[in-house]
């Protein structure tokens, strides 16, 4: 079994015993997992008692079998002991994702957050209701946060994602005065923000001129149908609107500067997923191919009972759309920051997509 092979087996039916210091649990998602580097590589893993797959002495095992691939967990970092002068813990201001990426929801909460207008693979207000997050972080917060993190623990690149609000610009402007701070503390840290298509264009020339230096825009399906069934809200934003954000987003931060998330597993039917795919490559953006796993908290999970799609499904997925990426020369390093950057929730970095 090749590396990939595990890999994308373990997106879908996890490690039974993992034991991870760095983790996501509730918030936007996409799942409960733990952070590990499998085979040197950073590694989103999910947590199942079901699994197949354990840990002992830095390997993997499947069925008590030694694969011979080490894992090791990604370490607690350093910068969450400390304290913000108004005593917030920096780890509820930002999270370390994977070994160097430093994250943050700017603000936890959505205009969209009505079950009947809720995405139903998305918690982002629950980490907030169990205490384990701050509603708004302010830009003097997350710079100080930012550089301890670069200090003390290496931090290589930071995302910050946002709920969407109710304003024309979907809460993009907030994201661009926390850029701006966290430029002037930490001057060479590449960052991602996300956001959803503002209304007014000139709002993602405004993030680009804070100092981002790449942009997620996320769809998690380009059909239609599945999107007014998981995303009931989320979907009265057109996708001629996506590819019109999309364009601009090009045109202001380059190629292979704007990513989106597609998500495995949500009903699309797999060769019209990967088509969606080839359309924003052509576009020159990067699609993030990352398999849907419930996560506490959501509809999905706490209501649907619905599971995440067949292992097989998401290699075939994930290995034509990595054969995209490398025939238009679309590299997830050349991003610089983001979730493609890092990598972690997807199997597309172990065929160099």
């Amino acid at each position: 079994m090749t590396l990939f092979d595990t890999r994308t087996e373990l997106a879908v039916r996890g490690i039974r015993n993992l034991s991870a210091p760095v983790s996501r649990r509730a918030g936007a998602g996409p799942s409960d997992d733990g952070h590990v580097f499998l085979g040197g590589i950073g590694s989103s893993l999910p947590v199942r008692s079901d699994s197949p797959y354990t840990v002992a002495d830095g390997h993997l095992f499947h069925d008590g079998t030694d694969l011979g691939l080490e894992i090791e967990p990604v370490l607690r970092p350093r910068f969450y002991d400390l304290s913000t002068a108004d005593g917030v813990p920096y780890e509820k201001i930002a999270r370390l994702h994977s070994g160097n990426v430093l994250a943050t929801t700017v603000v936890q909460t959505c205009a969209r957050y009505a079950e009947d207008q809720r995405c139903r693979f998305c918690a982002i207000e629950e980490s907030l209701a169990a205490g384990a997050t701050v509603a708004v972080k302010t830009p003097a917060q997350l710079a100080e946060v930012a550089r301890a993190a670069v200090d003390l623990d290496g931090v290589a690149q930071m995302v910050l994602t946002t709920g969407t609000s109710a304003a024309p610009d979907r809460g993009a402007r907030h994201l661009a005065r926390c850029v701006r701070a966290i430029r002037a503390a930490c001057p060479d840290l590449p960052i991602q923000v996300q956001c959803e298509p503002p209304r007014d264009p000139n709002t993602i020339q405004e993030l680009r001129d804070a100092g981002a230096d790449t942009i997620g825009i996320h769809v998690e399906s380009m059909d239609d149908e599945v999107r007014r069934r998981w995303m009931p809200g989320k979907s009265s934003v057109t996708l001629d609107d996506y590819r019109a954000a999309w364009r601009e987003a090009v045109a202001v931060f380059g190629h292979n500067r704007v990513s989106t998330y597609l998500l495995v597993g949500l009903g699309e039917d797999p060769d019209e997923l990967v088509g969606h795919c080839a359309e924003v490559i052509e576009m020159g953006v990067y699609p993030f191919v990352v398999p849907f796993r419930p996560l506490a908290g959501t509809l999905a999970a706490d209501v649907d009972r619905v599971g995440p799609p067949d292992a097989r499904t998401l290699a075939d997925v994930t290995s034509r759309v990595a054969s995209l990426l490398r025939a238009a020369g679309m590299r997830a390093a050349d991003q610089r920051a983001g979730c493609a950057a890092c990598g972690a929730c997807s199997a597309l970095p172990t065929l160099g997509g």
